[in-house]
């Protein structure tokens, strides 16, 4: 079901606009492909995932935005089309921030710029052009149809839709790209297949989750040692205290 949600989705969205899915698609790709050949496609799709980044954002970033704190990048984007500056993380999962940190180990001490995004040779800064492409490349190596269909807003997109889809609110997803105005936030929440499903689930069935009360007595002669919850959803724990 869910899989005919997103090829409706796909219909509804203009060509221009399409999308990438996290564990079928950008995870895909960060572990597949090859780091020789596209090792700076790779930190531009994490980063611009992350930052759910404008091109020209991408384009812009220097190596002084971006401060690795060990478990994470904090990424400073301080001009935005909107006059927002944001700042964003980007966690430890999967090798992400080995992709990252083995990226910047190839930039020559020699370089003068400090545009974190160069040439093969990692001395001239990449222009608008070249990196609005790293979504059609991706999507040429994944072999996803219309690919001249991932433009360079597709970053931007797909972070504020995989925002939307795991039930974010609209202004965090707002704060999160750096929108002025909650209409544009509105259209992912509202298009979001998770949250269609979470409606469905409510007109259908009249409710999403199903209570389960379980009433464990403690005294200070009986105190289990492990109380163990698996697979649960929306959990409600009532202690009550008898001195």
């Amino acid at each position: 079901m869910l899989d005919n949600l997103r090829q409706h989705r796909y219909k509804q969205i203009p060509q221009t606009d399409r999308i990438f899915e996290k564990n079928r698609e950008i995870d895909r790709f960060l572990s597949s492909a090859d780091d020789k050949e596209l090792l700076m496609i790779k930190v531009g799709l994490i980063l611009g995932i992350a930052g759910a980044c404008r091109t020209d954002e991408l384009v812009n970033l220097t190596v002084d935005d971006i401060e690795d704190v060990g478990s994470s990048l904090i990424v400073k984007i301080p001009n935005t089309k909107t006059k927002i500056p944001r700042i964003f993380v980007v966690t430890d999962v999967g090798n992400m921030l080995e992709l990252f940190r083995k990226y910047l180990s190839l930039r020559p001490p020699h370089v003068k710029h400090k545009r974190l995004f160069c040439t093969t040779k990692q001395e001239n800064p990449v222009g608008k052009n070249t990196m609005g492409k790293i979504p059609s490349v991706v999507a040429s190596y994944l072999k996803l149809p219309d690919v001249a269909c991932y433009t360079g807003h597709c970053l931007r997109r797909s972070s504020a839709t995989l925002l939307a889809d795991a039930g974010v609110d609209i202004t965090t997803i707002k704060r999160h790209a750096g929108w002025k105005s909650t209409t544009v936030a509105e259209g992912y929440v509202e298009n979001s297949i998770e949250n269609k499903t979470k409606i469905a689930n409510q007109v259908l069935v009249g409710t999403t989750t199903s209570a389960i009360t379980k009433t464990v007595n403690v005294s200070e002669s009986n105190i289990p040692s492990n109380i163990n919850f698996e697979n649960c959803t929306n959990v409600t724990f009532n202690l009550n205290v008898n001195k």
